[in-house]
């Protein structure tokens, strides 16, 4: 990772070396802490950060389902995310907002520490969401069940989440695939490990709904927004594995993801196995939304 600008650590901007945290942390021995990615565009009309009221709305969602008492206001965090960018210089960033139970007393009970805060921001680049931009990405169905919301919350965007995600990634790669597909306990469709999904069948777009176990992903409902701004529908219904491999096409969505296409599960091809018309127009019409070319969605944007 190339070091660019400060880090904000509890209110003041420091030197990226120096963002540290003690060894006894709470957060690095019991996965108590939340967090958010969020996207920095280089449009047009200047850098500008995507739907960033509503991923701080979302932060503060997750520290409520975490008994998180919040140190600063959701004010306070967004012009910080601001601030932070500014001081990285980057006209185009990931950005990582951070609360975590801190250093303090060690034990499983997190409540009699501090909620400290982070954010951090870093050149964005495709990385792993490039498999699916231009040829499709080859998913395999994981072996591991995607926890529920009998577990842990599930709506909030809590790091003990990604545990089980990261093992489902890691499974797919080693075994030869760019992503996961979770199931849920019940062995329906969940989500990818970091992406939300959908199937397009006889031209019905179709997405698990959230009680399938997927985060509610900021990505997602800009995507169904945009579809139905288009006179478009989206159906939220349970998909077996079944309508995976039956689809005529699949795509993901997320932050980091933004659009990309699925055109393998497992060693079926999805549809003619290229990136099918409906996904390459979804890609090109959040694309635009993002750049401020769409008028429709430009409050979408907080310019820097």
């Amino acid at each position: 990772m190339i070091e660019t600008g400060k880090i904000w650590m509890n209110g003041k901007l420091v030197p990226f070396k120096d963002a540290k945290v003690h060894v006894l942390t709470h957060a690095l021995h019991y996965s108590t802490s939340i967090f958010e990615g969020i996207r920095c565009y280089d449009t047009p009309n200047g850098s500008a950060v995507f739907r960033l009221p509503e991923h701080v709305d979302r932060l503060f969602k997750s520290a409520k389902l975490y008994s998180m008492k919040m140190q600063y206001t959701k004010k306070v965090i967004l012009d910080a995310i601001l601030q932070t960018i500014k001081a990285s210089g980057l006209k185009e960033a990931y950005i990582r907002p951070l609360a975590y139970y801190g250093y303090g007393t060690m034990g499983l009970t997190p409540t009699t520490n501090k909620v400290d805060m982070s954010i951090a921001c870093w050149e964005w680049k495709m990385g792993e969401s490039k498999a699916g931009k231009f040829s499709g990405a080859k998913c395999k169905v994981s072996s591991w069940v995607k926890i529920d919301s009998r577990s842990q919350p599930m709506q909030a965007k809590a790091a003990s989440n990604y545990a089980n995600a990261a093992l489902a990634r890691m499974e797919a790669l080693e075994n030869g695939f760019d992503e996961a597909i979770m199931l849920n306990s019940q062995g329906k469709v969940a989500e990818g490990s970091a992406e939300n999904i959908f199937i397009i069948k006889d031209d019905i777009i179709q997405t698990p709904p959230l009680s399938a176990g997927g985060l509610e992903g900021i990505t997602r409902d800009s995507i169904i927004q945009i579809i139905e701004e288009n006179n478009g529908f989206v159906i939220e219904r349970d998909l077996e594995r079944d309508d995976l491999y039956t689809a005529d096409e699949i795509f993901m969505t997320g932050t980091a993801a933004e659009v990309k296409s699925v055109t393998q599960i497992d060693k079926v091809k999805i549809g003619t196995g290229k990136m099918g018309s409906v996904t390459k127009e979804l890609q090109k019409s959040y694309r635009d939304v993002v750049m401020g070319k769409d008028e429709r969605f430009l409050p979408w944007l907080t310019f820097i």
